[in-house]
C-alpha cells in the first residue's frame, strides 16, 4: 500500500510537472493585458478575455496556418506510410543477399539529425526551383528512417507461413505488403503516425528555411508573426494561438491513444 502511494503521488506530481506550462498558457490566453503584465502571479484569470482568441484569427491568418498545416503533415505522412511498408517488409520477409547491411544503414541513418542535411537539401530545392512551395516542406521527409525500423520489428512478428499461403494463393508481393502486412499492421501506423504528424506539426526550423512567403507559414511559423519589432509580442494572443495550435494534437492523441499504445507496448518495438 505505502508503495502504491508514493508511485501514485510520483505520477501526480510528474503529470503535474507536464500539465502546468499547458495550464499556464491557457490561463494567459483568457486573461487580459494588464493581468498578463502584472507583477503579481495569478493562475487563473480575473476577467476571461474572449478577445485574444478572435484577435488571434483577425491578426494574423491563423487559419490559413492550420490549414498549410493539415496540407503538410497529411502529404508527409502518406508519403512516409507509401515509402516505409514495403521496404520494411522487404527487411523482414525477404531474402537477399544485402539484407542485414541495408537494415545496418537504416539503423545508421537513425543517429542521423535532420539538421546535418538542412543545407544540402535548400541547395537542392533551390536548383530544382522547389523553394516556397508545398513541395518544399513535404519531400525532405518523405522517406523515414523511423518509419522504416518501426514496421519492420512489427512485420519480423508475423508469421513466414503466412505470407506463403498468400503467394500459393497468386498474390504477388505488392498485393500482399497492401492487402495482407500493412492491416496488420494498423496499430504500428497509427503509432508512427502519432510521431510523424507531432513532429512535423510542431517543426519550425525546416519552415523557417524552406519558405519565406506568408501564405505558406505552418503554425508554429504562424505564431511567430505575433511578435512584433516595435511593439513587443502580443502575449495573449499569442498564446490562443498557441492553445489552438496544440489542440488538434491533443485531440489525435486522445483518439489515437488505444492504438498508439497497441502499436508501441505490444509489438510495435519488439524484436
Amino acid at each position: 500500500m505505502i508503495g502504491r502511494a508514493v508511485a501514485t503521488l510520483l505520477l501526480c506530481l510528474g503529470a503535474l510537472a507536464v500539465l502546468l506550462p499547458f495550464f499556464w498558457m491557457l490561463s494567459i490566453s483568457l486573461k487580459p493585458a494588464d493581468e498578463i503584465f502584472s507583477p503579481e502571479i495569478c493562475l487563473l484569470p480575473g476577467a476571461l478575455e474572449w478577445r485574444n482568441y478572435v484577435t488571434a484569427f483577425t491578426e494574423v491568418e491563423l487559419a490559413r496556418f492550420l490549414w498549410n498545416g493539415a496540407v503538410v503533415c497529411l502529404g508527409i505522412l502518406v508519403f512516409q506510410i507509401l515509402f516505409a511498408v514495403p521496404c520494411a517488409y522487404a527487411l523482414a520477409q525477404r531474402r537477399f543477399r544485402l539484407r542485414t547491411p541495408v537494415f545496418g544503414l537504416v539503423l545508421a541513418g537513425l543517429l542521423v539529425p535532420f539538421h546535418v542535411t538542412a543545407i544540402p537539401l535548400f541547395l537542392g530545392l533551390a536548383q530544382l526551383k522547389l523553394l516556397n512551395s508545398y513541395a518544399a516542406l513535404i519531400l525532405p521527409f518523405v522517406a523515414s528512417v523511423f518509419g522504416i525500423f518501426l514496421f519492420r520489428q512489427f512485420f519480423a512478428q508475423l508469421p513466414q507461413d503466412l505470407f506463403d499461403a498468400a503467394r500459393v494463393d497468386g498474390l504477388s508481393e505488392t498485393a500482399i505488403v497492401w492487402r495482407i502486412a500493412f492491416p496488420l499492421a494498423l496499430p504500428a501506423a497509427s503509432a508512427f503516425a502519432v510521431f510523424s504528424v507531432t513532429a512535423h506539426w510542431n517543426d519550425l526550423f525546416w519552415p523557417l528555411i524552406a519558405t519565406t512567403d506568408t501564405a505558406l507559414a505552418t503554425p508554429p511559423r504562424g505564431i511567430v508573426y505575433f511578435k512584433d519589432e516595435e511593439a513587443g509580442a502580443q502575449l495573449g494572443p499569442l498564446m490562443a494561438a498557441a492553445a489552438v495550435v496544440t489542440a488538434p494534437l491533443v485531440l489525435a492523441f486522445l483518439i489515437a491513444q488505444r492504438r498508439f499504445t497497441e502499436g508501441l507496448a505490444m509489438r510495435g518495438l519488439k524484436g
